[in-house]
């Protein structure tokens, strides 16, 4: 990458006069990425677009992390994610020339090279709601058949208690028969879930 800067903007940041940006290798691009604190907190700057505090970004990457909001965030969950962004990720994320970070004032920037982040960004957030749906999916489909499951297990326990004590008219039928009978029951729904399955 080869960027040539001399200007300071009143926003604290240096600003590229003429800036020619060599592309990243898909490997660094994944080595980058590698980090999911580094994809929130490039996906976060690529939805607002402009210039961001520190302290929102880290709120909003701990909130991802946590499956909660903003306001639901407990201090540490901040400060732990806060420390490693400080720390770490994002002089990482500007070394590489991804992201501008003026630690003094605590604000960042999205920088030179980070949209081509955007795309790896984007099949992340696609495969991870792809995921999601698929699993919902598969969920629907097999509730049906653990329902079916569950109703043979209880008619097989009603029907062995039934003819343990003696009940009429189930203890008029010997017990190998029910056996038999609650047997032939699952290996039926087995059978029936296997040839569904298969279509």
């Amino acid at each position: 990458m080869s960027v040539s800067s001399d200007s300071t903007a009143g926003d604290g940041f240096e600003h590229a006069t003429e800036e020619s940006v060599e592309p990243l290798s898909r490997d660094k691009i994944f080595h980058i990425l590698q980090t999911q604190r580094r994809r929130d907190a490039l996906r976060f700057l690529k939805e607002t677009g402009g210039t961001v505090e520190m302290r929102d970004l880290a709120e909003q990457v701990a909130a991802w992390e946590n499956d909660t909001t903003v306001q639901a965030l407990t201090s540490d969950e901040r400060q732990r994610v806060y420390i490693a962004l400080y720390q770490s990720h994002l002089p990482k994320l500007e070394s590489e020339g991804i992201i501008r970070y003026n630690k003094s004032r605590g604000i960042v920037e999205r920088g030179p090279l980070a949209d081509q982040f955007d795309p790896y960004l984007d099949t992340a957030n696609e495969s991870a709601y792809e995921v999601e749906t698929k699993e919902s999916e598969s969920s629907d489909d097999e509730i049906p058949w653990l329902r079916y499951y569950r109703v043979a297990t209880v008619v097989g326990i009603a029907v062995v208690a039934a003819a343990w004590l003696g009940v009429p008219p189930v203890s008029f039928v010997p017990n190998l028969i029910w056996d038999v009978l609650i047997v032939a029951s699952f290996t039926a729904l087995s059978l029936a879930q296997l040839l569904t399955d298969d279509e």
